[in-house]
């Protein structure tokens, strides 16, 4: 402790000082002396001396005496009878108050209720899950490459009503598309979908499929492999039945999340969080065609400048071509070429050590 003694003090403490005091004092110092030092009124240890002499000890008795208005024994008996007996339905001290009077039980504001159950140990218990739901692996005829996996989410934005739908590949983390609307239905799936697929030159070979007659399927061994995985949660575009025909149609096998687990969907959400948190700026836009500009240079930023850690601190433009590998290899070479560079600097310029001591 240092400083001015405080103003509340618990018993230990309190001990501690007036054995501190007695210590200087068989020391030699003054009861004076030891109160100025320690910035204790002597007063108050003189007040604690007495205390300890008449055996009262040195705790400080409970705040609030007895308030007027305090609840009634009876009262207290009914909260804790109604908290038997309702606990499992009203799991809050807030519905247990407004309970009590519903009942005509007691008339009590929820901390008071609150106070009765702590002094009485009593806690509302969450109900228990009857099954751990478990996340769905990834299928097993999937290859994790560019342009085999992708994700999408919606998110909405402070000051513009409307909302963005974008698609990422989870394997190299390229930001693929995404369209912002006042609307989210299946037709804004559908309109991002068609726009990435056509950039990412995957139309042709949907078209392909298609006009084979045949219908996709997801044995690993089967030439009739989906073109893609796509991954989302279960939002209502989502899993409607004009998404579901769509991505049948166009040979693209769904695989959702779990109901209530973003976690699922880790590297969309991520994505958001990065977008916003590094733009803050989005959330102030309050027009449509700005909101729209701004994302489509973001895009470009995003994945021709920015170095994402998930990669190994390449662009996903150049993972997403294949030249991941070479970038980081060549930073590995150059790392190496520079430590031999620096040793053969540091070995043929030997600083001068001058004289071992000073005249």
């Amino acid at each position: 402790m240092s400083g001015r003694v405080p103003a509340r003090l618990d018993e230990a403490t309190k001990t501690a000082l007036v054995e501190l005091v007695e210590g200087a004092e068989a020391a030699g110092w003054s009861t004076a002396a030891s109160c100025r030092y320690l910035e204790l009124s002597r007063r108050r240890l003189e007040r604690w001396r007495n205390r300890q002499r008449s055996g009262a000890g040195l705790a400080d008795r409970a705040s609030g005496g007895r308030p007027v208005h305090g609840v009634t024994p009876g009262e207290e008996a009914e909260i804790v009878a109604v908290f038997h007996e309702w606990s499992t339905t009203d799991r809050s001290h807030r519905k247990l108050a407004h309970r009590g009077s519903w009942l005509n039980r007691f008339w009590c504001d929820p901390s008071t209720v609150r106070r009765v159950l702590t002094r009485r140990d009593l806690v509302f218990h969450p109900p228990r899950r009857t099954t751990k739901s478990e996340k769905r692996p990834i299928p097993e005829w999937i290859e994790q490459v560019p342009n085999r996996i992708w994700i999408y989410d919606t998110t909405h934005w402070s000051s513009l009503d409307a909302a963005t739908t974008a698609i990422n590949d989870v394997v190299s983390k390229k930001w693929l598309g995404e369209i912002t609307s006042h609307d989210e239905t299946s037709t804004q799936v559908q309109a991002v979908f068609t726009r990435a697929l056509r950039d990412e030159g995957l139309l042709d070979r949907i078209e392909e499929l298609a006009a084979s007659g045949e219908s996709m399927s997801l044995d690993p061994d089967d030439d009739r492999l989906p073109v893609l995985l796509v991954m989302s949660d279960n939002g209502p575009q989502m899993t409607s039945g004009s998404t579901r025909e769509f991505m049948a149609l166009c040979w693209l096998a769904t695989h959702y999340g779990r109901p209530g687990t973003p976690t699922d969907q880790a590297q969309i959400e991520s994505f958001f969080g990065h977008l916003k948190g590094e733009n803050p700026h989005l959330d102030t836009i309050d027009d449509i065609v700005i909101m729209r500009r701004e994302l489509d240079a973001l895009r470009d930023r995003w994945n021709t400048v920015r170095l994402h850690q998930g990669i190994g601190y390449v662009t996903p433009d150049q993972e997403h071509r294949g030249d991941g590998n070479r970038v980081r290899q060549e930073r590995r070479d150059g790392l190496s070429r520079a430590r031999d560079q620096r040793v053969a600097y540091h070995r043929n310029n030997q600083p001068n050590p001058g004289p071992s001591h000073a005249d």
